[in-house]
């Protein structure tokens, strides 16, 4: 009788094995049926959500409300870095208006001549003066400011483009995490489930007398690992979803887009890319633009403004009145303006430096995400490809043969530790290319016109 039982136990073994193992390719459990119900949340929706291009380049749709959680509100206020880097155009676009004003005039009194002794006493001799004075500014110095505001403003635009890249990667690479855990989490439920029909079947062959108690014991011993670990993965995927939403300030609802994430777009020998049209070096030059503007206007700085006045003057002894014009000019005594000169050249230099320096880091950090893709796309498609399937076929025989008593219990759990083990390795390499692939994309971004580089 217990032969029989654990015979029957081992063929529905074998039958639940089996239904894995015909899953669809390449190898990954399959979501379920709940899940497969509902319609996939894919890395376009979320990047539409967070207001961000796609890694395409085809503007998303940006959020004007927040997310169904309720915190409501504007974009600016779920997503920090854009609602900074647009606040930052702002204040640079305030910045030129304000550059762009002239000296304001003065008005001017002045009474002389009073509360002295004699003829001077109380305001009988006063001499009342009141006059305008106007700054004439000299050397350049208004369209220098306004040369430097248009530089900042040109950057401060750029910023908001990297800011919206980095926006792009990052919800990027939560989105890719969150898939990731997710499958990571399919792989080990699977495998918990595969380990805890191994120890019912262990435990009817005890029964049966066809093995020892050490063969349950190893069995019950790789079940408790395996649910420990498929809980574990369980608890990430949860926390690797609530940290998409948290960033989009929305709700991730149904299944991420597993299709997307086992896609591995064809690849080949690095290509050698132009660097300088990308945001880093875009962002670089404009620095150099902001610092050549500001040695021009330092070098206004020290031409001396005038400053010419007009005065109507009362003589209060005689009633008379007469006019008085005024010129004054100041000294370049102490400061000529040569120190903040020299400090501006130094800047530009600097400057200069950061750029040259921007070439030699983008170049290298292009080519080596480059290799990346090129790596994990080869992990990945040899992980899922023919090393997956000799791993399950691995499994199916040492399946059979521990059911037949040809192998034992060790060699069978060896199979199956090596399956799970290719199967996560395929996700990690899924994930690894997504993340390389979505750095270079990022690395790449190429700059937009900005209006401001032609003013």
């Amino acid at each position: 009788m217990h032969r029989t039982i654990a015979a029957f136990m081992v063929a529905a073994f074998l039958a639940g094995t089996a239904e894995a193992q015909t899953s669809p390719p390449p190898g990954i459990p399959a979501a379920t049926t709940s899940s497969q119900a509902m319609p996939a949340f894919s890395l376009d929706a979320a990047l539409g959500t967070a207001g961000v291009p796609s890694a395409a380049g085809t503007p998303a749709t940006r959020t004007t409300t927040g997310g169904a959680s309720g915190s409501g509100g504007s974009t600016q206020t779920a997503l920090p870095s854009i609602g900074a880097a647009t606040a930052n155009v702002a204040a640079a676009t305030a910045a030129r208006r304000v550059a762009g004003l002239r000296p304001n005039p003065e008005l001017q009194t002045q009474v002389e001549n009073i509360g002295g002794s004699g003829a001077y006493r109380g305001v009988r001799s006063s001499e009342t003066t009141v006059g305008v004075a106007l700054p004439l500014e000299l050397g350049g110095k208004r369209p220098a400011r306004v040369a430097l505001a248009n530089a900042r403003l040109t950057r401060a635009q750029i910023q908001a483009e990297i800011a919206r890249a980095d926006l792009r990667l990052r919800v990027t690479q939560l989105y890719i995490e969150a898939a990731a855990a997710e499958r990571r989490s399919e792989v080990l439920a699977e495998q918990a489930g595969i380990a805890n029909n191994a120890f019912r079947v262990s435990s009817e062959r005890v029964k049966a007398g066809d093995v020892g108690p050490i063969e349950q014991q190893r069995a019950d011993v790789l079940r408790i690992n395996a649910q420990v670990a498929a809980d574990s993965a369980t608890r990430q995927a949860q926390a690797a979803r609530a940290n998409l939403e948290t960033l989009l300030n929305a709700p991730v609802t149904g299944p991420l887009d597993r299709a997307w994430f086992e896609r591995i777009d064809g690849y080949g020998p690095p290509r050698p890319l132009d660097v300088e049209g990308t945001l880093a070096l875009v962002a670089a030059q404009a620095d150099v633009r902001t610092a050549d503007a500001q040695v021009r206007v330092a070098r206004s700085l020290r031409v001396p403004d005038l400053t010419v006045s007009a005065f109507a003057r009362r003589l209060a002894a005689t009633n008379d009145t007469a006019a008085v014009v005024g010129l004054s000019i100041p000294i370049p005594l102490f400061n000529n303006g040569n120190a903040f000169v020299a400090q501006s050249q130094a800047e530009q230099t600097q400057a200069l430096a950061l750029r040259s320096l921007a070439i030699v880091d983008t170049r290298q950090q292009i080519a080596s995400a480059q290799t990346e893709v090129a790596n994990a796309a080869a992990t990945a498609r040899a992980a899922g490809g023919p090393g997956l399937a000799a791993a399950q076929e691995a499994a199916r025989i040492a399946r059979i043969g521990w059911s037949q008593g040809k192998f034992d219990q060790i060699a069978l759990l060896d199979a199956e530790r090596t399956l799970s083990q290719t199967r996560q390795t395929y996700v990690d390499a899924l994930a690894a290319y997504h993340d390389a692939q979505a750095r270079l994309d990022r690395l790449t971004t190429p700059a937009p016109t900005i209006s401001g580089d032609d003013r």
